[in-house]
Parts: C-alpha cells; sequence; structure tokens
C-alpha cells in the first residue's frame, strides 16, 4: 500500500514554506534551474510576463533569457524545439498555455517525442516536459476549460501525470523534468492557488483567500507511477486523480460511507499493484474524473479493474464524470462532478 508521503525521496532535511500549487510548480523549475544547466523553461508568455497564471513568475531575471524565455504562439513549434533540445542533451520545460491550445501540436508530441526512443533503438530520447493547465475553474468554456488526458494515456512513449497537491506537484514536476521520456504534465486550474474544498455549487473562491500547504524549499521528487491512497477505507474504492480528489473525500465523508480513496497521480503508466490491491479488499469500485464519459480514462480503469478483480468484484462499476458536452461557460458548476453525484453512486455500489 502507498500512502501519500511513501516512496519520497529527500535529497537532505531542509526547511519548508507554505506554498500554493502555482508556488510549488514554480519552485520546482527553480530548483532545477539551479540544479541543472541544461534544463530551459519556455513557452508563450513565460518569460518576461511569468506565464498567464504566474508560475513562472521571476525566473527570467533570475537565470536569464538563455534559460527561460518566451515562444511564438505556436504550439507545434513550441513542441518541436523542445523535441529538438531533448534530442541533444537540453532537458525543456515547454508550457502549452491551456491544454486546449495543444491540438496543433499533436504530430510533434506523437509522431515525434513519443517515438523517438522506439525509432532510433535506444541511441536519441525526448526528456522533455510539457506543462499543460487544465480542467475548469476560471469559466473558460468550451475553449479554456478541456481535460484532455485520455489523448495522451493511449499514446506509447508517453508519460502522463496529473497532481492534486502543491505537495505532489513540486515533487512530481521534478522527478518528470529528471525523466528521459516525453512527460505530459497536466495542471489542474481549479487546484492552482489552493486544495479545492470539493463542493461543485459554490462561487469561485478569489485566489488571494485559497489556502496552501506545507513544501520543501529544496530538491526532492515524487515518484512518478506511484499512486497514493489519501484516504483508507474498506468498503469502496475510489479511483481519482486531479481536483476530483477532494470531491471524491467530501462525498465519503458526507454519505459516512468508508471508502478508500486512491490518487493515481501517474495516469500512465498505471499503478495497477495499488489499484487492485484496494478493489480485491473492497469488492467495489468508483471512479471519478472531469472529463467527458465516453472514451474517457474512467474507461480504460473499468476495463482493468475487471480483468484484475472481476471474481472478487460484489457491485458493478460506477463512473463519475463530466457530462459529454463541451464545457459550458455559466453552467461550469452543472457540468462539474461533485460530491452529490459521487456519493449517489457510493450509495448505489453499497446497495447491491
Amino acid at each position: 500500500m502507498n500512502d501519500h508521503n511513501n516512496n519520497i525521496q529527500l535529497e537532505t532535511a531542509m526547511t519548508t514554506t507554505t506554498m500554493t500549487m502555482i508556488q510549488a510548480l514554480r519552485s520546482a523549475m527553480d530548483v532545477m534551474l539551479e540544479r541543472d544547466d541544461n534544463v530551459v523553461v519556455f513557452g508563450q508568455d513565460v518569460g518576461y510576463f511569468g506565464g498567464v497564471f504566474r508560475c513562472t513568475e521571476g525566473l527570467q531575471t533570475k537565470y536569464g533569457t538563455s534559460r527561460v524565455f518566451d515562444a511564438p504562439i505556436s504550439e507545434s513549434g513550441i513542441v518541436g524545439v523542445a523535441v529538438g533540445m531533448g534530442a541533444y542533451g537540453l532537458r525543456p520545460v515547454a508550457e502549452i498555455q491551456f491544454a486546449d491550445y495543444v491540438y496543433p501540436a499533436s504530430d510533434q508530441i506523437i509522431s515525434e517525442a513519443a517515438r523517438l526512443r522506439y525509432r532510433s533503438a535506444g541511441e536519441f530520447t525526448a526528456p522533455m516536459t510539457l506543462r499543460m493547465p487544465c480542467g475548469g475553474g476560471i469559466y473558460g468554456g468550451q475553449t479554456h476549460s478541456q481535460s484532455i488526458e485520455a489523448m495522451f494515456t493511449q499514446v506509447c512513449g508517453l508519460r502522463t501525470v496529473m497532481p492534486s497537491n502543491p505537495y505532489d506537484a513540486k515533487g512530481l514536476l521534478i522527478a518528470s523534468i529528471e525523466n528521459d521520456d516525453p512527460v505530459i504534465f497536466l495542471e489542474p486550474k481549479r487546484l492552482y492557488n489552493g486544495p479545492f474544498d470539493g463542493h461543485h455549487d459554490r462561487p469561485v473562491t478569489p485566489w488571494s483567500k485559497h489556502p496552501a500547504a506545507q513544501v520543501p524549499d529544496g530538491y526532492y521528487t515524487v515518484p512518478l507511477d506511484v499512486a497514493a491512497i489519501t484516504r483508507p477505507g474498506k468498503a469502496v474504492t475510489i479511483l481519482t486523480y486531479g481536483t476530483t480528489v477532494y470531491v471524491s473525500q467530501v462525498a465519503a465523508e458526507e454519505t459516512g460511507i468508508d471508502a478508500e480513496v486512491i490518487d493515481l497521480r501517474s495516469l500512465w503508466p498505471l499503478d495497477l499493484e495499488t489499484i487492485v490491491n484496494s478493489v480485491k479488499k473492497t469488492g467495489r469500485c468508483v471512479i471519478v474524473h472531469e472529463a467527458t464519459r465516453t472514451c474517457g480514462f474512467g474507461a480504460e480503469l473499468v476495463a482493468l479493474v475487471q480483468e484484475h478483480c472481476f471474481h472478487y468484484l460484489e457491485a458493478p462499476i460506477e463512473r463519475v464524470t463530466g457530462w459529454d458536452t463541451p464545457y459550458p461557460h455559466a453552467q461550469e458548476w452543472a457540468y462539474f462532478p461533485g460530491p452529490s453525484r459521487v456519493g449517489a453512486a457510493l450509495k448505489r455500489v453499497m446497495e447491491v
């Protein structure tokens, strides 16, 4: 069993600072820029402006325009340059301003970055990290709110990561930068400035009012491909990631059901061992994510659970997801899978 702080690699004992996820991500890039001269950070507005969400604020001033710099409005160009940098020894951290904008770079991600190691028989790799804000949280509508993780989890050669809290965000980003494979690093916008409280029917909390978490100031990693059990339980397993980790925890508390909540953290490769052990213990499974239902990553989780745990299941597997529709602007919270929907699913599996 992997608890939330298991398998953390700390370089030395260090002080901690209260950080939001944005600050934790910035700290990760700061640490790696200082630690490794081959690390470069670039993307639209990430240099002088510090990024639209201020994730890279101050880094160009500290490390100069050769290490932290702006890119043209060309996602295919950003990723193509990152692939070339990685192939020749650099470790680029490139930002796609919103995950919704990544589609023009699909060829560079899938045909180039993901296949470079295979195509070159290991002579070249693409050690690039592609950061992308994803999901709702800013009333951005259909072109600034998409959750597109399933597009990448089925691509051989890519790693896909989505943190749910500041501590994991920093540790996972450092681990991603150090990894020799291309990593799709998805950052839930709703969590950028503090842990989400799980309630879908409340207005967006002003960013200045969000709580934060204690994060080590220096170098540490959270291993890729390892899930975290954020809430132990014996009655039902909830598989989730990103923003809906908090939704799932609230739903379990409000229903009084002894649910075990697993934060996947790395969507692919997947920590199947932790999932299988939990479902075999509980006999029930609910899958929760913000992305659309049809062909969402939850469908793959359903397939894996029934393949490995079929004879242990006491009830059909439930999925709670976003609706199969473009993300609405004014009705963002009606789209978002909140605690009431998750709670209803928990009750259904417990009634069987």
